[in-house]
């Protein structure tokens, strides 16, 4: 299933890791083990923000892929299913919609 996931890292610990290397690491890290179909980064609130999107296979995934945000950074860590407009066409048809 596509999901979204969203890491928010508080400005603190986010440059302890930057400064440390670590936040560069763990990304190349996330990056390899998601494969994901899209990143993107920006600033929200104030504070780091990291959205991948991604086909996740079992939701046995969840902790050894938000484990390192937590871990590291001390992040708030969402994941929703997410659709592009292929899957919405579809879930409309199922539904009855188109």
């Amino acid at each position: 299933m596509r999901v979204c996931m969203t890491v928010l890292i508080p400005v603190e610990a986010g440059n302890q890791a930057l400064n440390s290397g670590t936040l560069p690491k763990v990304m190349d890290q996330v990056m390899g083990q998601l494969n994901p179909e899209a990143a993107y980064f920006y600033a929200e609130d104030g504070q780091r923000c990291a959205h991948f999107y991604f086909d996740m296979q079992d939701s046995a995934d969840i902790p050894s892929i938000c484990e390192p945000f937590f871990q590291e950074f001390n992040a708030k860590v969402t994941i929703s299913p997410a659709m592009n407009i292929e899957d919405l066409q579809n879930g409309l048809k199922k539904a009855s919609f188109v």
